[in-house]
């Protein structure tokens, strides 16, 4: 799994430097302590042998598993390992002090933590007590030392965790931008697919609406015309079933022009929707022989053109499938004006529905438009008891011109 917050650059070069100074620092002090002229009876020995085993030490840890190394245990034996050979140096030959810098370096381990400072101070103690001379000692020499160690325990402590944790937000900051920056390029992809899924609802929208348009206008004009054409051929004086054919085919031309310029019922041009229901039953009742009663109840109230091209598109077919279907001989057609919402409902004393789960164009197309704009509708029918369509939609009043 990889590190969600990598080490910088920085980090990993500090990390090197901490491997290495321990060698450095025991290799200069080494090369110093050696070259001074003034070595006591058998000191030359005892300093190999004491850097012998701080090396060893040092070195050993290289073979622990590196797992193994990073334990908070493993750190702090090791630690302390480097400062009692660093100890037992300095305190042999002073010029080792240098050595006793190795435990700034490695308290660096111990980061973010209130170990870090014990480190830093421990560290402090043995570098400044390797080299004060203890009979000589004075209060306010001890005093002196010990605001030194205080001082440095706090700056060398307090900048490492600080530099740890400003380094630990910069690798938040830089994963977040990265994050960021994934999202953007996600959330562009999402955006570019949720165009193509609007672009291809949008058609599939418009074919349905058209669809329902040819259907509730041209089809039904057309099959005006071809009930009064037969009515004509089985009676003597045909010109009055002549002239109904020339008018529906005169009004499915004009639904059809005003189809593609507007797809608003020419029944609406100049009258609100009671008005538009009254001349669509009147047409109805001369066309089909059925008798129409139409009802409005409620204060009239001039909706929406939405609205209203929905419910007089609803009574429409409704009325149409009447007289397709169900060998009715009355019917009623009721517009209740409630408020919030305006009910239409469409009733007959037909054959009813047969088969109430199966649904033509035309039911599905009644259902598609109500939802459209937050109606709902119903179907109720018996066989042999007629068939009632009921619409409810919002009474969303028209804007003011």
């Amino acid at each position: 799994m990889n590190d969600p917050f990598p080490p910088s650059a920085w980090e990993r070069r500090f990390e090197q430097l901490v491997e290495i100074v321990p060698y450095l620092t025991l290799a200069t002090s080494l090369a110093i302590s050696l070259a001074s002229p003034e070595q006591p009876a058998g000191g030359i020995g005892r300093t190999l042998a004491l850097t012998a085993l701080a090396l060893a030490w040092i070195v050993g840890r290289m073979f622990l598993p590196a797992a193994v190394r990073r334990r908070r245990a493993a750190v702090a034996v090791h630690f302390a390992g480097v400062l009692i050979t660093a100890a037992l140096l300095a305190f042999h030959d002073p010029i080792f002090a240098i050595y006793c810098i190795s435990g700034f370096f490695l308290a660096a381990n111990f980061a973010p933590s209130r170990w870090t400072f014990a480190a830093v101070a421990t560290t402090s103690f043995i570098l400044y007590g390797s080299t004060l001379d203890w009979s000589q000692a004075t209060v306010q020499l001890l005093a002196f030392y010990l605001a030194i160690i205080a001082v440095q325990t706090v700056t060398i402590g307090g900048g490492s965790i600080a530099g740890i944790r400003i380094e630990d937000r910069q690798r938040k900051y830089r994963q977040a931008v990265g994050d960021l920056q994934t999202a953007l390029e996600e959330n562009a992809d999402l955006h570019a697919q949720l165009l193509t899924q609007a672009h291809q609802a949008g058609i599939l929208d418009e074919r349905q609406r058209m669809a329902r348009e040819i259907h509730d206008t041209l089809a039904q004009g057309l099959t005006g015309i071809i009930t009064q054409l037969r009515a004509a051929q089985r009676v003597e004086d045909s010109a009055t079933h002549v002239e109904l054919a020339l008018t529906l085919a005169q009004e499915s031309l004009t639904e059809a022009r005003r189809s593609v310029a507007a797809l608003q019922p020419h029944q609406l041009d100049d009258a609100h929707l009671p008005d538009a229901m009254s001349t669509l039953a009147r047409n109805w009742t001369q066309t089909t022989g059925i008798d129409l009663h139409v009802e409005v109840t409620g204060d009239r109230v001039a909706l929406s053109p939405a609205i209203e091209v929905t419910l007089f598109r609803v009574a429409q077919e409704a009325l149409a499938n009447i007289a397709k279907h169900a060998q009715a001989t009355r019917a009623g057609l009721t517009l209740s004006y409630t408020g919030p919402v305006v009910l239409l409902d469409v009733r007959d004393n037909g054959t009813g529905i047969h088969h109430p789960n199966s649904e033509g164009f035309g039911l599905s197309s009644m259902r598609q438009r109500v939802r459209g704009i937050g109606g709902s509708l119903e179907i109720e029918s018996m066989p042999g008891e007629g068939t009632a369509v009921s619409a409810t939609v919002p009474a969303l009043q028209a804007s003011p011109r």
